[in-house]
C-alpha cells in the first residue's frame, strides 16, 4: 500500500543561512469510491485506513444506511491511485441510482458534485438525546487528542477526527489531509466495531475535530448519530444552524483554558443558570 508519509529533500532557509535536509510530508493520492462496479466519487486523500474511509464515506453520503448493506469490500492499488470497491446489497443498490457523483473531489471538499442548492444545505439527520458531559470531560478529551495524532506529529500537515468516552478515553483517532476524509474514516471505523448495546454507541461519547466546523461536518456527525461535537476551531453560521436543527450540542474554539458552546448547551453540565440562553442564529 502507498505509504501515508514520505520524506522529501528540502532546503531550509533561515536568518542564519540555508541548510539542506529532509522533511516528512503527508502523501495525497486519488481514492475512488466504487459501488457495485460503478465509481461514485474520487477524493484526494491520505492513503491510510481506506477501508474505514470507504464505509464511512458511503454512510455519510447516504449510499448505505448501515454496515449490513455492505456485502463485500476490497482495496485495489494502481499506479494512479487506489480504488475502494464496495459491493452493496441489491435492495440498497437500487436506491443509490438516484444520485451519482462521478467526479473528482479536491482535498477537503465535501460538496463536490451536488446537483442543486437544496442538496447542498439539506437538513442533517436528527440525533438522540445522548448523555450529559461535564466541562472537565471536554477539557480531558481535547487534551488527549494531540499526543494521539501520529501522522500530524510526523508532518504537521493533517487533520484529525476522534471519538472520546469518559470511561474509555480516546476510542479512535483517524487522520487525513482532508478534514472531511478524517471524519469519514472515523465514522467508518466506529460503525465497523461490534455493537454490544441496543443504543447507538456514538451517543455515549464526543466527536472531536481539529478543524473548523462547516455544515458537512455537522451532517456527517449526525449520520453517525453522535449528539456532541467539539472542535478546536470555530464553526460557520450555517453549521450552527444545522447543528441546532439536528439536536447536536456543538462546542468549538476548544483550548486549554475553555471552550464555547453554540447549540444545545443542556448536555454540558456547567451548573450555571445561563445554559439554556444560547440564542439561535437566524
Amino acid at each position: 500500500m502507498i505509504p501515508p508519509v514520505v520524506r522529501v529533500p528540502r532546503l531550509a532557509c533561515t536568518p542564519k543561512g540555508a541548510q539542506a535536509g529532509e522533511r516528512a510530508i503527508p502523501e495525497e493520492t486519488p481514492v475512488a469510491i466504487v459501488h457495485n462496479g460503478s465509481t461514485y466519487a474520487v477524493m484526494m486523500a491520505t492513503p491510510a485506513d481506506l477501508q474505514d474511509f470507504g464505509i464511512g464515506f458511503s454512510l455519510t453520503e447516504g449510499v448505505i444506511d448501515s454496515l449490513a448493506d455492505v456485502e463485500d469490500l476490497e482495496l485495489l492499488e494502481f499506479d494512479e491511485g487506489v480504488e475502494v470497491r464496495l459491493w452493496i446489497n441489491a435492495e440498497r443498490a437500487g436506491l443509490m441510482v438516484a444520485r451519482r457523483r462521478q467526479i473528482a473531489g479536491p482535498t477537503g471538499c465535501g460538496l463536490c458534485g451536488v446537483e442543486s442548492l437544496e442538496l447542498a444545505v439539506k437538513p442533517a439527520r436528527a440525533v438522540g438525546e445522548g448523555r450529559i458531559f461535564a466541562p472537565a470531560d471536554i477539557s480531558r478529551a481535547i487534551a488527549a487528542l494531540p499526543p494521539a495524532q501520529v501522522l500530524n506529529h510526523a508532518t504537521r500537515a493533517v487533520h484529525a477526527a476522534a471519538f472520546w468516552e469518559p470511561e474509555a478515553g480516546l476510542v479512535a483517532v483517524r487522520e487525513d489531509v482532508g478534514r472531511h476524509n478524517a471524519l469519514d474514516k472515523l465514522v467508518g471505523h466506529l460503525v465497523r466495531q461490534p455493537r454490544t448495546a441496543t443504543e447507538n454507541p456514538a451517543s455515549r461519547g464526543i466527536v472531536l475535530l481539529t478543524s473548523r466546523v462547516s455544515i458537512e461536518m455537522i451532517q456527517k456527525t449526525a449520520m453517525l448519530g453522535a449528539s456532541v461535537l467539539v472542535a478546536v476551531s470555530a464553526p460557520t453560521a450555517l453549521a450552527v444552524r444545522t447543528a441546532e436543527a439536528a439536536g447536536i450540542t456543538l462546542a468549538a474554539i476548544a483550548r486549554d483554558d475553555g471552550f464555547e458552546v453554540f447549540t444545545h448547551p443542556h448536555r454540558i453540565a456547567t451548573g450555571g443558570s445561563n445554559t439554556e440562553t444560547v440564542p439561535h442564529v437566524a
